[in-house]
This record gives C-alpha cells, structure tokens and sequence, in this order.
C-alpha cells in the first residue's frame, strides 16, 4: 500500500515545513473548542472507541449550532489552489475541507456541539450492517438524496463511484477499498477491473452486490471491520454515473452536499465560489449546515499573509476565515499573547507524529539506536515548527488523535527532551561504537535546518563521527525511501488516514512493504511483528483491536527501536470577528466548514 499513500506523503510531508497538509479523511480527532483555542481535551476524550452509529444516529437533519443565522458570504483564504475537484483524487486536507461541503459518502463523521465523534450512516440509512466476520456489509440508501440537478442519487451512482476508482486516470486517492475487493496488498488491485466501468465491464456481484436502487453489499474474502472508516473518506464520495466525464469531472464535479461550485467560478491560482445547492435536503443530512449564502474562496495567500489580515481584523478581513491556513510560526507568540486575537482562534492536532528513523539496513545494533535515541534534542525538532501552537513532543508513533491512544514514553523523551548526552555516550561506549559515523540527511527547508544543528551537537557529544547532509525539499522522500539509500538516520511524519492504528503501523512498519518509494523509511522487517499486524487487522472488536494496535507500538519501539518520535503535529488557526461557528476538525485537520456563520 505504499504508491499513492506514499504521494501523499510527498505531497505534504515533504512540505509540512512550509504547511502543507494530508488528508487523513478520518484521522478524527476532537480538539474542538470555538473561540479561544483548546487544550489536550480533545485528545484525552479521542481515547475512547468512536462508536459506529445506528439508525437513529444517522437521521437529519443536524443539531443547530448556537448562535447561527442564515445569510451572507464568507471569504475563505487559501493559499493553494485545489489541485483536484474530482472525490476519488482527493487525498490532501485542503480538499478534504471543501469536500465537507460539496460532497457525501455513504458514511461521514458526524460531530455534536460538544465535539464528540460518531461515525455515522451519511448517503447510508447507518454506519453499515456487517455479517460473516467483517466479510460481508450492507448498507441502503435514504429517501430524497439527489444530485445538484435534482436527480436521485442511487445504488448504480454509488457502484459506479467505486468501479470507477480502478481506472488508471484515478492515481492519487485513496485505495484502500480497492485493495480489499481485490483481496491484494499490493499496487494490481487494478486487474480486478483494469479499465474501470467505461468500457462495460462491472465489479462481479460476488464482490459488490447492488440488487435494487437502494441497496449496496460489498463482499470481501477477509474481514474488513474498518469500512465505515474507509468510506467516510473523501476519496470514496459518491460520483454521478450519468455525468462522469472521467478526466474533466476533476474540473467540474457534480454536487450532493448543501453547496456546489458557481459554474465557470473556478480558476486555478485565483480562486472559485461555492453557492447554494438547493437540491440538497437538510433532513437527510444529521452532519452539515447550509448557513451562509456564498463563500468566496481566494487562492494564493500565504499563511504569513492570512495571519496578518486576521490578526488586523479590518473590513472584509472580520467576515473572513480559513480553511487550512495556519498561523505561520513568526505570528505563534504574537497570536498566544494578545488576548483579543486569541479570542479569535482555534487550535487542535493535527494527526502527523514526526520521527526520526534509523536506517535498519545499516544500523543493525540496537544499542547504537539506543544512544541515538537518548541524545536525540527532540525539544528542537518542535520548536523549530513553532511553539507553543506548532506541535507537543512525542513518546509513541501514534498521535493522540488515534483511538485508544495511550501516553508512552520508553525512552524519557518527553522528561529530558533535550536529549540525555551522557547516557548516550555511556551506551555507545559500552557497545564499544564510540567514534562511529553517521551520516545524518535533513531537508533543505528552515525548520530542517534549524534543528539540524542541535542534533549534530548532541550526537557528536555522544561520541558519534556526524556527516550531515542536506537533501532539497522536493526528492526529500524519494532519496529517504529508496532502500539502498546511504544515509543513516533522517525525519519523517505520518498520519493516520482514520481513527485506528491500523492506518499508522502497517504502511510504516511492515516488512513485507520495504521497497523503494515505500513509507516504511526505516526499512524494518520483523516477520513477527507482521504477522501480529495480520491478526489485528481481522479483529472485529475495536476497542480490542485499539489496545492490540497500542501493545504492538509499545513493542515496536522498546524491543527494536526502528525510529525515534519527536512530537505530535498541531496547529493554530485564526478566524475574523463576525464569523460564528468555527471550530477546530481533527478530521479534516483544520476548521470545520459545515458549522460556519455570520454573525449579526
């Protein structure tokens, strides 16, 4: 599963020192407070199993939010153009936030006003009826789901939707789906339907069953507890049969959310508008709003930029926010210290944990990784990115917005996270390694750069030979996920794609996935390990599965130490004076579209 995750990786991973940001459509998290930021709360309440709601749980229409009105238009400040238009390309956060409000799935997460998560049927009637161990799941339409030129949404809609993921010009959304109805973990799910419905041929009925408009049964060879995740994201949003224009539907979507794009409003590097969807049906929809009019959506303004118009607040700037756009870090201590800006902000995890990796084709003593992982000053990996809003350090590869997250801390990061040179030094010499070269590679950005000196400094203190290298911004990943590489330790982050482990270990840490272009940058291959992974993925209880996935991380990094993390990826957000509802979505990392309004 490593080509298109691993896009997404250098799609933003790569650029996270400059902001970028992947989608993990259901990386849900619920750092939720509206005005005034949040704390740890969010994360301390994401412990517990995200239920997979019912019936009940999946009616609309949505809970009001407080204080809303209907009307007027919000400015939306982006500083990228959307690359992709089209669900099933979409796999970044920026379109993963648009998507909330043009598109639905069969499944969504549904957050109440006191940021609890649930996930909950969207298109469906519910989160989906499973059978046979997770091999089989149901799930059936709502009454009065239409497109946005006002025809039923229908079974064929949704079967199309998903035949037409294997077609070869679909090549940078998720497919996780796809492998699990083709019953593969590699990159040939394709050959289940090479072309993908446009030249006749259909997934058979033993693999997706659609026996009438309303029904949809998808039948997998393995047990798949984690659909409801899956289809909740982006990637997996529905897509009109009879107006899929295959490459140009990526320019011109058609809409089943309560907003669709203006007609020939879009224009690349400028900016596009959404308007009314007056097709869509409130009470069919428990998890979205349709409160203002327009919102006006401008690209290319930094996040420098956006920080400086929010924090003036000034004429348009009051009616004003944004999806993504982050407080750039020059703007962090401006932001935490005038009370009256930070009224205005809001803040959560994002789902990334960074890490440094070991090279375990060339670093094989587990000691060595020892002392690397003790000297290690992981305080200036984070506060290079910004504190206090940038991110919080890290003792275990799985973030906090991860269910059934647990604090772990094997290697005292989080107590000396200025790294423990002594004991370092100790451990190397007692491995009789002291002098021994490293060559150490970090990207050629700021925040790289940054921390890039500490870490040299605590390592040759601890006794190490440091070569430091720098590599550009833009191959970063594809020199660090060759498997011959030549270096010895570098950074990298991830998120989890949903709320559960199983989107964190296996593309990270299996084995059976060490080739090049690969995630899995410390190239760690431990056949147990693999096969523990294999056992919890079948698992149908998930809170079990939750604390397996958190005993095998725990495992991971105290008994072969592959990586060291440094912290948890956060971020603060700013939003203008007249803008109501905002609040912080761990799930599309970032500011929740769907709740937004105008103040009077």
């Amino acid at each position: 599963m490593s080509s298109n995750r691993t896009r997404r990786t250098h799609a933003t991973l790569v650029a996270l020192a400059a902001g970028a940001l992947v989608l993990t459509a259901c990386s849900s998290g619920a750092g939720t407070n509206t005005e005034g930021g949040n704390d740890r709360s969010g994360a301390e309440a994401q412990r517990s199993q995200i239920a997979f709601g019912d019936a009940a749980a999946s009616k609309g229409a949505a809970e009001e939010v407080p204080g809303a009105r209907k009307g007027g238009t919000i400015k939306v400040y982006q500083r990228d153009t959307y690359s992709h238009l089209d669900p099933a390309q979409i796999y970044v956060s920026d379109e993963g936030a648009l998507a909330t409000l043009l598109f639905r799935k069969l499944t969504t997460y549904h957050m109440d006003n006191k940021g609890k998560y649930t996930v909950v049927g969207d298109l469906a009637t519910d989160s989906g009826q499973s059978s046979d161990g997770g091999k089989t799941w149901k799930y059936t339409l709502k009454d009065n789901v239409k497109w946005e030129d006002g025809s039923p949404i229908t079974a064929k809609d949704i079967r199309h939707s998903i035949e037409r993921t294997f077609a070869p010009f679909i090549t940078d959304g998720p497919y996780y789906l796809q492998q699990w109805l083709a019953d593969t973990n590699s990159t040939d799910y394709r050959k289940l339907l090479k072309d993908g419905p446009y030249k006749g041929k259909h997934l058979p009925d033993s693999v997706l069953e659609t026996p009438d408009d309303k029904t949809i049964v998808f039948h997998f060879k393995s047990p798949h507890p984690d659909l409801p995740y899956a289809l909740a994201m982006a990637g997996y949003a529905a897509v009109q049969e009879k107006k899929d224009t295959k490459e140009k539907y990526d320019k011109a979507p058609q809409s089943s959310g309560p907003y669709k794009i203006k007609p020939g409003s879009f224009k690349s590097g400028k900016g596009m508008t959404l308007v009314r969807n007056t097709e869509w049906d409130p009470k069919t929809d428990n998890s979205r709003h349709q409160y203002v009019d327009k919102f006006d959506i401008q690209f290319g303004v930094s996040y420098p930029d956006s920080t400086q118009r929010l924090i003036a607040d000034n004429s348009d700037n009051q009616t004003a926010v944004s999806f993504n756009n982050q407080v750039d870090a020059a703007s962090m201590q401006t932001v935490s210290n005038d009370p009256k800006v930070k009224k205005r902000s809001t803040s959560g995890y994002q789902p990334y944990v960074g890490v440094i990796n070991f090279n375990m084709k060339r670093i094989k003593d587990k000691k060595v990784r020892e002392a690397l992982a003790y000297a290690m000053p992981t305080q200036a990996v984070l506060d290079a990115y910004g504190t206090p809003g940038g991110g919080e350090l890290a003792g275990s590869y799985i973030s906090p917005t991860v269910t059934g997250y647990k604090d772990i801390d094997p290697y005292g990061k989080l107590k000396k996270p200025l790294g423990d040179v002594a004991k370092a030094k100790k451990i190397l010499k007692d491995a009789g390694k002291t002098g021994m070269k490293i060559t150490f590679a970090y990207m050629n950005a700021p925040e790289p750069q940054k921390y890039s000196v500490s870490i040299v400094d605590n390592l040759k203190k601890a006794g190490f030979d440091v070569q430091p290298k720098d590599l550009p911004s833009d191959t970063y990943y594809d020199v660090i996920g060759k498997v011959d590489n030549k270096f010895d330790i570098y950074a990298s982050a991830w998120g989890a794609d949903w709320p559960s482990a199983s989107t964190v270990l296996p593309p990270t840490m299996d084995g059976r996935q060490v080739q090049d272009g690969s995630p899995n940058y410390s190239h760690y291959d431990n056949p147990e390990v693999s096969k523990e992974m294999d056992r919890i993925a079948k698992m149908s209880d998930q809170e079990k599965a939750s604390e397996e996935w958190f005993k095998l991380n725990e495992k991971i990094l105290k008994e072969d130490l592959p990586a060291i993390p440094t912290f948890y990826y956060k971020q603060i957000q700013l939003h203008g004076s007249k803008v109501g509802g905002v609040v912080n979505n761990d799930i599309i990392s970032g500011v929740d579209p769907t709740k937004l309004f105008l103040k009077k």
